[in-house]
């Protein structure tokens, strides 16, 4: 086994940290994780929407950073992107990152403007996807992430648009809406795991 200047072993001498990288972002379990942690995160805010906004919020903080984590891996692994699309990707990735560590240091306040996060969010990261799907003709779940994509911008524009929902109306919603991003990043790690 070969160690490298910084010390990572079986990276081929130091130079196919990218391959590995790339290899670690395609991976069918990346989305598989991603999908299971929105499904139990939307179960919970389903089953305690009233007492439990405090820990929607710290879990959409989390949400937030691991989403980030996996934009940012995909701005690198994307095989045949352009470079606008890894750019739009990396920037939704930071995005996310900023937006999920400040969420988990100010609870209060994110429980407060969860709504507007919320919106912002769903809208930017629907229209990512939809670029996506769009400029990706033979992506594996290129259908599922249409729909994801057109679903984010229907939930994010909901949310900008009557700012007025309660933070019980918007638990629910949240829920739901994790519930179905958790299903569909699933079948997304599924065709990817039989292709």
């Amino acid at each position: 086994m070969v160690v490298n200047r910084m010390g990572l072993r079986g990276f081929g001498g130091g130079t196919d940290m990218s391959g590995h990288v790339t290899r670690v972002g395609r991976a069918w379990w990346w989305p598989a994780f991603f999908g299971v942690v929105s499904i139990v995160a939307g179960v919970l805010a389903l089953a305690w929407p009233g007492p439990t906004l405090v820990v929607l919020a710290v879990l959409f903080g989390i949400e937030l950073i691991v989403w980030g984590i996996y934009r940012l891996v995909g701005a690198i692994t994307i095989g045949d992107a352009s470079g606008g699309a890894r750019t739009l990707w990396a920037i939704l990735g930071i995005l996310s990152l900023l937006i999920g560590f400040y969420a988990l240091r100010h609870i209060v306040i994110t429980v407060l403007s969860l709504g507007l996060l919320l919106g912002i969010f769903w809208l930017v990261d629907g229209i990512g996807l939809l670029v996506s799907a769009i400029e990706h003709r033979g992506m594996p779940g290129r259908g599922v992430t249409l729909l994801s994509g057109i679903l984010g911008v229907v939930a994010g524009l909901v949310l900008l648009v009557w700012p007025a929902l309660s933070i019980l109306t918007l638990a629910v919603l949240a829920g739901i809406w994790l519930i179905l991003l958790g299903f569909m990043q699933v079948s997304i790690a599924l065709q990817l795991r039989r292709g």
